[in-house]
Parts: C-alpha cells; structure tokens; sequence
C-alpha cells in the first residue's frame, strides 16, 4: 500500500500547473485498482508470471518507476499541453527547497531500498551502499552534461542526477556489486539525462520529467541486473539461495528476461493509464484540464482556494492601494490591474492584450530559460530553420 502511494504521488507530477484536483483522485483510484495492482502481482506475487519465470526487480523498478513514468507519460498527452503563453519565464521556482526536497529524498530512499530486504541483514546494507554509490555517480554524470550547455554547475541539475540514480538503484540495488552500482550511475545519469529531450520531440508536456527520471532509469536499472546481478549479492540476506545471476555469472537467458519484463510493464501501463485518462476526461464534471484563466490564476488559488506564498496576495492585494514611488503620494492613485503581475506578459494577459515577444525594458524572451535543455532544443531548431531558409 506503502509502495502504491509512493507510485501515485509520482504520477501526480503529471498534473502540474494545469491538472484539477478532484478528477486527478478519481483517476489515481481507477488506476492503482487497474494498473498498479497487476503490474505488482506480475512481479511480487508468488503466481505472477514475472515471479514465475525468474524475472530480477529488487524494490519495484517495473511496478513502481516504470509504471509512474509511463503513466505520468499517458496523463500529460490526455491532459494537453501547458499554455506557451505561461511558460515564458519559466524556470525552478525554489532551488533551495528542491535541494532540500532531494535531500530527505535520498535519505527516505535507503529505507525503501534497503527495507526491501525484509530484514536487518548484509543484504540490506548491501542495498543502501549501492543506492548511495549509483546517486552519488548519476549525479556527477548529469551535472558534466548540463555543464556542457551553460557552463554552469546546476544544482537543479545536481538534484535531478541523484533523483534519476536512486530511481536506477530501485530494482538493482539488491542484485548487482558495488563496482557495478558505479557503472550504473554515471550509465544513469548519461541516458536520463538526454531522456528529458524526449518530451520535445513527442511533444507531450511532462512537466515533472516523470519519464526521464523514472521510466528511463527504472528501465535502465532493470536492464542491469541481466547483466550485472550476482547470486553472492543476492544470498547476503541467508534466504534466498541459489537465484541465478546474470552475466557476469554466465546466465546468459536473464537478459532477455529482463527486456521481455520491461516491454510488458511499459505496454500495459502506458495504455491503460492513458484508456482511464480518456474516459475519465469525457465524463461531464470530470474533465482533467482546468481553464486557461484557472492556469492564469494558479492551481494554488484555483483548486484550494490558498495561495503557495504569502507574496502572491501581496503583489494582487497590498500593490493596489500602496504607492508605486518612494515617495507618498496623497493624491488618489490606482494602479493598473495588470501591474500588479510579476511578470509582463502575464500582466498583459490579465488586461486582456496578446502577450508581447519582449519585456518593457525591450530584451527578449528566454523562453523557458530554467530549463537548458527546452533552450538547447530551441536555439538548434531556429538553427535549423535557417538552414532551411
């Protein structure tokens, strides 16, 4: 139940800045009922055919990344695209709490991973060490190719590496050996890493990179224990004896195992999360989208009728009846609804006007400038387009 929870809090990443909050739970339920359950017993229950057949996913790579990441996937193609127009000055909002956020993350992470041992045995420790190691080299690999684009050390960048890396160590931590939780964090970091260029190309809005982050990795840390998994790593906890590893222990049949495991739990959970999406979408009164001018307002002030931060409140309400100089005024004074915005485009936007390409001061747009890659993809395709010209 523990595990379920954990998988729909991830999914829910799908929804941001445009999702409402009550079809989001009435899909959250059909989907752990019709998705999350089965993909489970594949692999946990002693009958599932995973189980059955020697399938190696340690804490949940298929049922709880894999299936968030494609599920996350299927809810933001139903649920649309956020609006351009409101993404002109995107960027993290708060690095400092995202930072922190990663931080009790990983710390969480040891208990999911190293619990998973159902016991305070070598196993366990082994599980936790692994966990820290391919963290730790995801991280270093995604901050070296951020880098790349700006010449800059991100820590966004540093927090979506080590994200990424514990995700990988979910189905392999309790498999594979130290040495090859190295190769499977800087592997990590490199593919999720190119995998948040997906979305772009699909152009379905993760907003969250719920399947860079964990569909990819989950996939890739599935994808080494055909390979890397050792049954002298698997014994550790005195129970289970005589599993097979992979290849490194010349079992060579595992990794097509492994492959095969991973198409299904991506087919199935794409699909069907998407099917429920649909339905639930074309149900009077439960339509997944909120308005454009909800997506204006913000989901914070739209669907729970409080503001994130108290600033918020103070630039709508405080700025309208205080004086805009250093100087006071005693002269009556009002200003402009649209000033009261933090950024112009969308002030323009509350007066009714088209969004202007520049800010007052005449510098343009930076697009989506918190996101280096979206500027990346961006700067080639005008590249391109003049090229083409």
């Amino acid at each position: 139940m523990q595990f379920c929870a954990v998988t729909a809090a991830i999914v829910v990443g799908a929804v941001a800045e445009r999702g409402r909050l009550i079809p989001c739970m009435v899909f959250i339920f059909f989907w752990a009922t019709l998705v999350y359950c089965p993909v489970a017993c594949w692999v946990w229950g002693a009958n599932g055919w995973a189980f059955s057949w020697g399938v190696l996913d340690y804490a949940g790579g298929g049922p709880v990344e894999i299936v968030s990441g494609m599920s996350a996937l299927a809810y933001s193609m139903i649920l649309g695209r956020r609006q351009e127009k409101m993404m002109l000055n995107f960027r993290p909002h708060n690095v400092s709490l995202i930072t922190l956020g990663t931080v009790f993350l990983w710390f969480g992470w040891l208990g999911f991973n190293g619990g998973s041992a159902f016991g305070a045995n070598l196993r366990a420790t082994m599980a936790c060490w692994n966990s820290n190691l391919t963290a730790m080299f995801a991280a270093i690999a995604w901050v070296v190719l951020d880098w790349r684009l700006a010449r800059k050390w991100s820590m966004v960048g540093w927090c979506s590496g080590t994200i990424s890396g514990l995700v990988a160590a979910t189905p392999a931590s309790g498999f594979i050996t130290p040495w090859a939780s190295v190769v499977l964090g800087i592997t990590t970091g490199i593919v999720c890493n190119f995998a948040t260029k997906i979305k772009f190309w699909i152009r379905i809005d993760d907003a969250m990179d719920v399947f860079a982050e964990h569909g990819v990795a989950g996939m890739v840390g599935l994808f080494f224990n055909g390979i890397f998994a050792a049954s002298y790593i698997i014994g550790l906890d005195g129970v289970n004896n005589g599993i097979d590893g992979g290849w490194i222990q010349h079992n060579w049949k595992q990794l097509y195992m492994q492959i095969a495991y991973i198409a299904a739990v991506t087919a199935y959970s794409f699909v069907i999360s998407a099917a429920i999406a649909f339905v639930i979408n074309k149900i009077p009164g439960l339509h997944l989208r909120a308005s454009e001018e909800a997506e204006l307002l913000g989901m914070d002030d739209d669907q729970l009728g409080e503001f994130a931060y108290d600033y918020v409140e103070v630039r709508r309400d405080y700025l309208a009846w205080t004086p805009a100089r250093d100087q006071p005024e005693t002269a009556d004074h009002q200003i402009p609804q649209g000033d009261r915005h933090g950024i112009p485009q969308h002030s323009q936007m509350l007066e009714g006007k088209a969004p202007s390409e520049s800010d007052s001061q005449g510098n343009e747009h930076t697009g989506i400038g918190g996101d280096r890659h979206a500027v990346a993809y961006e700067k080639a395709e005008r590249e391109q387009r003049t090229l083409d010209g």
